[in-house]
């Protein structure tokens, strides 16, 4: 007797609810919780990175403001991991970062419109190299400065720049690749020995408002290699300027320049322990200047002291690697 079939089986499903985040993630969650802890404290103590092996942490505060590009990699690393540990550990280098950086994300040049500057500076590294120091000398006269600094003047340009920048600036000395142009008289104009060569000139300008002391500036370059980030010729050309700087008597003081390093490097806190950064304080955004093409460290500046920065900027790109800088100023 054969007996019934059986009864096909059921097809059954899984109706189980998606497994939440859990607090912890396993392991690779609690690795990418600590990176981001040790990450956030890297930056909050970025001027305590020593520079004892390749310069590290001068490298590190020449990137720092990429460093918060860590922040969506590692919220991303928490997403994979489902870890709420990891997300919120993420946070730590978020805040920190905002910490540091928040500001430069508002436009600061309120007073730049209503004109309340009295001097008006522009800092351009020409690049030995320019093809182009016609243009560029127009660019730069375009913007109106009072005084122009202008660094890495080769024996062949500097010529076509005092002959296109005649017209707008009268006064100008100009000392090894280093040169001063102003709409006002330039008294006591010397070199400032920083290097080997001229790479430093002081001048007194005479200003309707009365004198100020610029200096225009080019410290040695820097470079990445398999050694790291070297740095020592520049370095000591900041100790030499930070000396002559320590000598200067002037009430009102502004220095410009390629300083090849960012205002953050703490190898350069012997020069801008003593001054202010105008970008930082009345700048709008990060005002990166080098490479021009895609600028993403600012090594150019304006550094003043005794005087009150109004606004900063960046000018459009010339035919040098290096963005121009601006800056309005009061007293």
């Amino acid at each position: 007797m054969l007996s019934p079939p059986e009864a096909a089986a059921e097809p059954t499903t899984d109706t189980a609810a998606p497994h939440p985040p859990s607090p912890g993630g396993g392991r690779p969650a609690r690795w990418v919780a600590a990176a981001a802890v040790v990450w956030a404290a890297l930056m909050a103590l970025h001027a305590w990175i020593p520079n004892s092996v390749g310069n590290a942490g001068s490298l590190f505060q020449t990137l720092l403001p990429w460093t918060g590009l860590s922040v969506p990699v590692l919220l991303v690393l928490a997403a994979v991991c489902r870890s709420r540990l990891a997300a919120v550990a993420v946070l730590a280098p978020a805040v920190v970062w905002v910490t540091l950086f928040g500001g430069a994300l508002t436009d600061k040049r309120a007073d730049a419109r209503s004109g309340t500057g009295d001097l008006t500076v522009v800092s351009h590294n020409v690049d030995e190299g320019n093809t182009d120091p016609v243009g560029t000398a127009r660019v730069l006269a375009a913007a109106d400065a009072d005084v122009l600094a202008l660094e890495e003047l080769s024996a062949a340009s500097a010529p076509t720049y005092t002959r296109e920048l005649a017209a707008a600036y009268p006064h100008h000395a100009v000392l090894g690749g280093v040169g001063l142009w102003s709409k006002h008289p330039l008294e006591e104009v010397k070199a400032v020995p920083i290097m080997p060569w001229t790479r430093a000139v002081r001048a007194t300008a005479r200003a309707p408002e009365g004198p100020v002391a610029v200096y225009a500036v080019h410290l040695a370059s820097v470079r990445v290699s398999a050694a790291g980030f070297t740095t020592g010729r520049r370095n000591e050309a900041a100790r030499a300027l930070a000396a002559a700087l320590r000598e200067e008597r002037a009430p009102r003081l502004v220095v410009l320049g390629d300083f090849n390093g960012t205002f953050r490097d703490a190898a350069l806190a012997p020069v801008t322990s003593r001054l202010r950064s105008a970008q930082r304080e009345a700048g709008d955004g990060f005002g990166f200047t080098w490479p021009a093409a895609f600028p993403v460290v600012r090594i150019d500046d304006v550094l003043v002291r005794g005087m009150t920065p109004r606004s900063a900027w960046t000018l459009p790109a010339t035919g040098s690697d290096h963005l121009p800088v601006a800056a309005t100023l009061s007293r």
